[in-house]
């Protein structure tokens, strides 16, 4: 293994230490930084500011927008609220309340993600989601956090004070009785957060109690993660890299598929020496490694990046998996694109690329009733129509069955369409509505085919520790 290269996060308490800061940018923009990081979470590493941003063109440069806080991407009001704080010498509790108040009217949890925590024995899985009736979602506690942070992140709470926003938990007995109890499940995704800043001897003892319990209807474990854009060192040079890697080799050698779900949200991530390697050591596990972006105006909103970004990730031997739609949360105002704007991009890049590349779905909006697909805008007489479809449902069997809304070429997300063809609501409306008690109540009804600060993100990646794993 080589020499370790050593990771270090800077926030919104030490950023000004980083020596382009201090060369590039004007006082005004290090003021907007310091007002929009105390709502929206800030953190970047080395990686990313010595080796992705392009400081010559920072303003423009899409790796600095995903990662930094630009003005925007508060609306004007909360802007205003917080630099009126700033300004006038507020204590910390000041402006800790404000942003709190703000972050609630943030819609701190889309897609209704509360509802789909599930219990086991009368006990809730706070760190567990089960929406889809074949993907169990696991959130390990010493998981939640990324080795840098998004701006349009829509987990974003996960990295905040807002405690009883997160999902989180590091007990995994329960968590393997409900894995045993559903025998639907096939695939158990690690999420956070970033699962992939764990040290290995953590992520060992979660991975060793799945692979004792010898769960027969276990097919795939999915790693969700960005460390492959953030920190591919990772799997190269930190001192458990090779622990790591040997790992991802055993969960292969039981028999269970592992992939990836990697977060490259523009092609400048897969331009490094670094990040090659990382594809390549995963790779010789025998893992497979799907990518997955949302489309988002001020990053990738362009067909000509969508398309060579998806090139370049199967000439690396990756999968594109999905374009998604920045979600209801957050930033969201900042980043949206219509519906309509984002079919486009998707068909125009769909378009430019061979038939090995379109493995990609898209444009997907990860909504409460489920992925929905627009497929397009379609013309029956003389009146357009927007076309689309479940990718996944609550209801499996939803999935793979178009149905309409009407055109609006203003519409950024599934409650802003409505019903078209003079129905009076969509088709999976009546189903939601029901009052159903919990998420195994829900779930019961489906007819299955089967029986932080920095000094925290510091300790969390330095860790050797696994006593809190029960």
């Amino acid at each position: 293994m080589m020499d370790s290269i050593k990771y270090k996060s800077y926030t919104n308490h030490n950023y000004k230490k980083i020596s382009q800061i201090i060369s590039f940018l004007s006082e005004e923009e290090l003021f907007v930084i310091d007002v929009v990081s105390s709502v929206l979470p800030f953190k970047v590493d080395n990686y990313v500011i010595d080796e992705l941003i392009d400081w010559d063109n920072y303003k423009t440069d899409p790796i600095f927008i995903l990662t930094f806080p630009q003005k925007e991407m508060l609306e004007t009001e909360h802007y205003n609220i917080m630099a009126e704080l700033f300004r006038n010498g507020a204590d910390k509790n000041e402006i800790k309340e404000a942003s709190n108040k703000i972050r609630h009217e943030l819609n701190p949890a889309p897609a209704g993600q509360a509802d789909n925590v599930p219990e086991v024995n009368g006990i809730k899985l706070p760190g567990v989601q089960h929406k889809y009736r074949e993907t169990m979602l696991f959130f390990p506690q010493q998981g939640q956090t990324c080795h840098a942070y998004c701006t349009f992140c829509f987990r974003w709470p996960q990295f905040t004070q807002m405690d009883e926003a997160k999902f989180a938990m590091k007990e995994i007995e329960s968590v393997i009785e409900y894995l045993k109890q559903h025998t639907e499940i096939t695939d158990f995704l690690f999420t956070g957060g970033d699962p992939m800043v764990m040290k290995t001897k953590v992520f060992k003892a979660y991975i060793d109690a799945i692979l004792e319990a010898d769960i027969p209807h276990l097919k795939t474990i999915r790693i969700g993660t960005k460390s492959l854009a953030y920190w591919p060192y990772r799997y190269t040079h930190d001192d458990d890299a090779e622990d790591l890697i040997d790992l991802i080799k055993k969960v292969i050698d039981n028999g269970i598929h592992v992939s990836f779900m990697a977060h490259f949200n523009h092609y400048a991530e897969l331009k490094t020496d670094a990040v090659k390697k990382a594809i390549k050591v995963i790779q010789s596990t025998g893992a497979i490694i799907r990518t997955q972006s949302p489309v988002m105006r001020n990053i990738n909103a362009d067909a000509d990046i969508w398309a060579r970004m998806w090139r370049e990730q199967v000439d690396l031997g990756l999968i594109p998996y999905y374009m998604f739609l920045a979600r209801d949360t957050g930033a969201q105002h900042y980043f949206s694109v219509p519906l309509v704007e984002a079919w486009d991009i998707f068909r125009e890049a769909y378009k430019k690329v061979s038939g090995i590349v379109r493995t990609v779905k898209g444009p997907s909006m990860s909504s409460n009733p489920g992925k929905i697909q627009v497929l397009g805008v379609v013309e029956i007489k003389g009146e357009k129509y927007l076309t689309l479809e479940f990718v996944q449902g609550r209801n499996p069997d939803w999935v793979g069955k178009p149905f309409f809304a009407k055109y609006d070429d203003k519409a950024i997300w599934i409650d802003e369409l409505q019903p078209a063809l003079g129905e009076e609501e969509f088709f999976f409306e009546e189903y939601l509505n029901r009052d159903f008690g919990d998420v195994d109540e829900l779930l019961n009804e489906i007819e299955f085919d089967t029986e932080e600060t920095e000094e925290e993100t510091v300790n969390i990646l330095s860790s050797n520790n696994t006593k809190n794993i029960k």
